[in-house]
C-alpha cells in the first residue's frame, strides 16, 4: 500500500497535524477548559508549546521509542496533550477508562507493560499504588492534580508542571533529539493503543497506526464537510475509540476546537454554553435527555403541556423533510417556523443543540420514536456503525438519507461484504494492524486481504445500498422450533420506553423468551412521585405491584410490535422479572461502555432465568454487590414474575385453524 499525497507531503503522524496547525490557525482556539466556573482557552500555537515542553520532559525522564505511557484521566486538555507528547517522542499512548477498578486497570497495565503512568488525581493515583507490585514494567507516574498528594512518597512520582517545566529548561539541549523524533514518524508506525470493552473476555489491545487514524479523520472531515470552525465538546471516556477520532483524529486534521467540561456533574451546563456545532453521543445520552424532557413536561401546567404536544406533533410530521430538503407546503412551514419560536428553539437552547450542524449516534441501536424527536426538532442527528478496529467509521447516513432503521452507507474508502452467515465483513484504510500481543485473535478477526468480521448480523439494502444491523452475530440463534432469536432487537425495543433504563432478553434454544428489565429510577421516581406512591429505595420501587404493572404494558407493546415481524415474532417475551438492581459494570454485569455482558448475566442470575421458565411467581435471590469504596456486599430481594400477553402470530394461527 502507497502513502497517500498526505502522508508523502509530510502530514505522516498527530505531531505533524499539530505542526501545521500551529502555522496554519496558530491564533485560532484549539482547546478550552472550564475550570473553577471560568473557560480557559489554548490556541493551537498555545497547544503546541505545551505539548513541546511535556514531550521535552519525557525525555528528559528517560522516555525511549516504542515504550508505552498509560493515560488515566477525565476529559482535560492536559491529557489530551499527553498523548500526542507521546507521540511526538516515539511512545505509545494507552488511555484506560477512569472509572475502571484498579482491578481492570491492573490486567491493562501489566499486558501493554506501561512503564510511566501519567493519572489525573489522587483517586487514579491511587488505583495504580495499589496495583503497582503486580506492575514489574512500571517505573514511574506523573501526576496533574496535585491535591491529596503532599505527604506522598514521590520517589516514583512526579508533577506535570514539573516535567513541563524541566522540558522547558532542556529544550537547548534536547531539542535536536525531540525533532528528530518527530520527524522520523512513519505513517505506518503506531498511533494510540486502545483497548476493547471486553464483553466476551479480557480486553483486547488494537494497534492503531497513523495511517489509520489519519486516513479515517480525513475521509469522515470531507463526508461532512467538517473544518476549523467546529467546536465540540469532550466528555465521553478518553479510552474509547469514538473519543479518540473526534478529539484527536478529526479535530486535529480539520482544526477545530475540543471543549472539556468542569465535571460529568456540570456537563449540561458546560454543553449549553459552548453549544457545540459538531456532537456525538451514544443512545444512552439521548434517551437520558428526552426522559428528563417528558419529565419536565408532565410537571408542567395543562396549557402548557397542550402547546408542546400540539407543535411536536406538527414537527413529527414536518420536520425531517425541511431538514432534508423535501417540498412542504407554505401554511407547515409557518406553523413549524412558529414552532421554532414557542418549542423547537427554547428547547434546543437548553439542552445546548442551538448550533448543532452535525450530531451522531452509536454504539447500540437508538429507538426509532427517539431518533425521529430529535430530527423533527431540526437537530441533524445521523447514526454510525464502527468498531474499536475500524478506527470507529464502518458507515455513515449521508445528508438526505437518514433514517432509523438504517446505519447508512459504506464511508468513503470502506468496503463491506454479508458472509453466508449473515455476518458483516469490512476492509478500509482505517483497519486496525493487530491486537497487540495475541497474534491469534488477529488472524481470527482479519484475513490476510484484510477483511474483518465484525461480529454483527445484518444485510444491505439491494434499492439504497444501506446496511441494516440485526444484531450480535453471536446472540442471533435459533429457538426451539427453528424460529430466529435476535434479542437486541427486542431489548431496543423496550428501551425505548423511558421507564425502562435496560433489558436483556434470553431464549436461545428454548420454546420461549423471558427477560430481565431494569427500571430508569429517574423517570419511575417521578412518575411514583405524582402518584404519591411512597418507596424508600430501587429495589422497594422495583417490585412495586403499580410499576410491575406499568412495565407489563410496556412488555406487552413491545410483544405486539415484534410480533408485526413475520421473522422475529417468535421472540416475543413471555414472561419477566425486573430486576432488584441496576446493572452495573463495576459487578462485572456491564462494559465500561454500557454493554450489556449476557454470558455473565445469565451465569449470575441462573436461579432467576430458571425461575422465569419454570412458571414460579415469585423467586428469592441473593446477589453479590460492588460498593463505591470498592467492598463487597449482599443484596437480598423477592422478584415477582409477570406473564405479559403475547399476540398469536399467523403461523400458529393457522396451526390451531387446522
Amino acid at each position: 500500500m502507497t502513502e497517500t499525497m498526505e502522508g508523502a507531503a509530510g502530514l505522516r503522524s498527530i505531531p505533524a497535524l499539530l505542526r501545521r496547525n500551529a502555522t496554519t490557525f496558530a491564533s485560532r482556539p484549539a482547546y478550552r477548559e472550564k475550570e473553577f466556573g471560568i473557560w480557559q482557552s489554548w490556541s493551537w500555537s498555545e497547544a503546541e508549546a505545551e505539548i513541546e515542553a511535556l514531550a521535552l520532559g519525557l525525555i528528559e525522564m528517560g522516555v525511549a521509542k516504542g515504550d508505552f505511557i498509560a493515560i488515566i484521566g477525565r476529559n482535560r486538555p492536559y491529557l489530551y496533550w499527553s498523548m500526542v507528547a507521546a507521540q511526538s517522542v516515539g511512545a505509545i499512548p494507552v488511555p484506560l477508562y477512569q472509572d475502571a477498578v484498579a482491578e481492570e486497570m491492573a490486567y491493562v497495565l501489566d499486558h501493554c507493560g506501561a512503564k510511566l503512568v501519567i493519572a489525573s488525581d489522587q483517586e487514579q493515583v491511587d488505583k495504580v499504588i495499589e496495583i503497582q507490585d503486580r506492575l514489574p514494567d512500571f517505573e514511574r507516574m506523573i501526576y496533574l492534580d496535585a491535591r491529596g498528594l503532599r505527604k506522598y512518597d514521590h520517589s516514583a512520582l512526579t508533577s506535570f508542571e514539573n516535567v513541563q517545566k524541566a522540558g522547558r529548561e532542556a529544550k537547548d539541549r534536547l531539542g535536536a533529539e525531540l525533532e528528530a523524533r518527530r520527524t522520523s514518524l512513519g505513517y505506518d508506525d503506531t498511533c494510540v493503543m486502545l483497548y476493547t470493552s471486553g464483553t466476551t473476555g479480557k480486553p483486547k489491545g488494537v494497534v492503531l497506526s497513523n495511517r489509520n487514524i489519519i486516513e479515517t479523520a480525513k475521509a469522515s472531515c470531507q463526508f461532512d464537510a467538517l473544518s476549523e470552525h467546529e467546536e465540540v465538546l469532550a466528555y465521553l471516556p478518553m479510552a474509547w475509540v469514538g473519543d479518540f477520532i473526534f478529539s484527536i483524529g478529526q479535530a486535529y486534521w480539520a482544526g477545530f476546537c475540543v471543549n472539556c467540561p468542569e465535571s460529568p456533574d456540570t456537563m449540561m451546563t458546560d454543553l449549553r454554553e459552548i453549544a457545540p456545532t459538531y456532537y456525538f453521543a451514544p443512545p444512552r445520552v439521548f434517551e437520558t435527555q428526552l426522559t428528563q424532557i417528558m419529565i419536565r413536561m408532565e410537571d408542567s401546567g395543562r396549557l402548557k403541556q397542550r402547546i408542546f404536544h400540539y407543535f411536536m406533533n406538527h414537527a413529527r410530521r414536518v420536520g425531517p423533510k425541511i431538514l432534508d430538503g423535501e417540498s412542504v407546503s407554505a401554511g407547515d412551514r409557518l406553523k413549524y417556523r412558529l414552532g421554532e419560536f414557542m418549542i423547537y428553539g427554547p428547547l434546543k437552547n437548553a439542552l445546548g443543540f442551538s448550533r448543532v450542524r452535525v450530531g451522531y449516534t452509536a454504539g447500540e441501536a437508538i429507538g426509532p420514536e427517539i431518533f425521529d424527536f430529535y430530527r423533527a426538532l431540526g437537530i441533524n442527528l445521523k447514526q454510525l456503525y464502527g468498531q474499536t478496529e475500524a478506527s470507529v467509521f464502518i458507515t455513515q447516513q449521508p445528508d438526505g438519507e437518514v433514517r432509523s432503521d438504517t446505519v447508512g452507507v459504506p464511508s468513503p474508502g470502506v468496503e463491506l461484504r454479508i458472509a453466508e452467515n449473515g455476518e458483516v465483513f469490512y476492509r478500509s484504510p482505517g483497519t486496525f494492524v493487530e491486537y497487540y500481543k495475541n497474534a491469534e485473535s488477529t488472524k481470527d478477526t482479519k484475513d490476510p486481504e484484510g477483511w474483518v468480521a465484525t461480529g454483527d448480523a445484518g444485510f444491505i439494502e439491494e434499492e439504497t445500498g444501506h446496511l441494516r444491523i440485526i444484531d450480535r452475530a453471536k446472540d442471533v440463534g435459533k429457538m426451539a422450533d427453528g424460529s430466529l432469536f435476535a434479542p437486541k432487537y427486542v431489548e431496543n425495543k423496550l428501551k425505548f420506553y423511558p421507564n425502562i433504563l435496560e433489558a436483556v432478553v434470553f431464549g436461545a434454544g428454548r420454546d420461549r423468551c423471558v427477560a430481565f428489565i431494569n427500571i430508569d429510577l429517574t423517570a419511575v421516581g417521578n412518575w411514583a412521585e405524582r402518584n404519591n406512591i411512597a418507596y424508600a429505595s430501587y429495589q422497594e420501587l422495583a417490585q412495586n405491584k403499580q410499576v410491575l404493572d406499568m412495565i407489563q404494558d410496556h412488555v406487552e407493546e413491545t410483544n405486539a410490535s415484534v410480533a408485526e415481524d413475520d421473522m422475529l415474532s417468535g421472540c416475543q417475551i413471555h414472561r419477566f422479572f425486573v430486576l432488584h438492581k441496576e446493572l452495573d459494570a463495576d459487578d462485572g454485569e456491564l462494559t465500561r461502555t454500557r454493554k450489556v455482558r449476557r454470558k455473565i448475566i445469565a451465569e449470575k442470575f441462573e436461579d432467576l432465568v430458571e425461575g422465569l421458565y419454570s412458571g414460579e411467581d415469585s423467586v428469592y435471590t441473593e446477589t453479590e454487590v460492588t460498593y463505591e469504596d470498592g467492598r463487597k456486599g449482599k443484596i437480598k430481594a423477592t422478584l415477582f414474575a409477570r406473564s405479559p400477553k403475547v399476540v398469536p402470530v399467523a403461523s400458529q394461527v393457522r396451526e390451531a385453524a387446522e
